[in-house]
């Protein structure tokens, strides 16, 4: 029997992480499990652009960038599913991040969205969800966009549903 009691969906606000938040979203309320959603600022200390004269502190940028994504996270989440939902955003390396929030809050499933890149693309800048895979400490069901989709905007299935 599976048994979710936590989700993990790191969201990088792509139409594929967007994708597998809908996964995630639908999979936590059939199993009335918590969804956590996860988005990781990578270090702009790492960014070649960091050298560069700004006229406003990073500190003052990644606070910036934090509350925007946590903003944007909430602004996903349905009302009805506001009390179901956990929202983090971290300053980290993407996939040492995701992993490390799954171990520390016991996730039973990551849903994450892969972006599908090939050949040398792949080669040059690695996979995220490929190294989520590898290593995580729980199953991890990846989500390639687009494609085909079993899980419908609910408008979506109500039509469907009243159709057939």
């Amino acid at each position: 029997m599976i048994n979710l009691k936590t989700i993990l969906v790191p969201l990088d606000f792509s139409e594929c992480s967007e994708a597998a938040f809908r996964y995630g979203l639908e999979l936590a309320r059939r199993f009335d499990a918590r969804v956590h959603l996860i988005h990781v600022v990578q270090d702009p200390l790492t960014q070649p652009w960091a050298a560069e004269g700004l006229s406003v502190t990073l500190y003052d940028v990644i606070e910036k960038w934090q509350a925007d994504a946590r903003e944007r996270l909430w602004s996903m989440v349905p009302a009805a599913d506001a009390e179901r939902v956990t929202v983090a955003v971290s300053v980290a390396w993407p996939y040492a991040e995701i992993l490390r929030y799954a171990q520390d809050n016991d996730v039973d499933l990551i849903v994450m969205g892969t972006h599908g890149r090939g050949g040398v693309s792949h080669m040059l800048l690695g996979s995220i969800a490929e190294k989520v895979v590898r290593r995580a400490p729980c199953p991890v069901l990846t989500v390639r966009h687009p494609q085909r989709e079993f899980v419908q905007p609910a408008a979506e299935a109500l039509v469907t549903a009243s159709v057939t």
